[in-house]
């Protein structure tokens, strides 16, 4: 059972009361939020990927190590990439 909680709202980012701004501390929340999440493996499969470092991704069921984004495994522009590699590989088979 929880108990009360003085941060409900403002998550892990009510370690500082009223300073630093509203906006800041939400952005904060929303960053911190995104790396404590853990994430798929494209490996295995699971939702086991945590961050353990700057761009340091690892799974804790295949053990599997990856480098991807700060916050996030896999970056906005990681994946626009990827979505044009396929695309051209698409193509070159349709030619074939």
């Amino acid at each position: 059972m929880v108990e009360y909680s003085h941060t409900k709202k403002v998550g892990s980012a009510g370690r500082f009361g009223p300073r630093y701004g509203r906006k800041l501390r939400v952005r904060l929340r929303n960053v911190e939020m995104k790396q404590k999440k853990a994430y798929k493996c494209p490996v295995c499969g699971f939702p086991k990927l945590k961050r353990a470092g700057t761009s340091i991704w690892v799974c804790s069921k295949c053990n599997a190590k990856l480098a991807g984004g700060a916050y996030t495994p896999e970056t906005g522009s990681g994946k626009a990439v990827t979505k044009a590699i396929r695309r051209v590989i698409d193509s070159k088979n349709r030619q074939i």
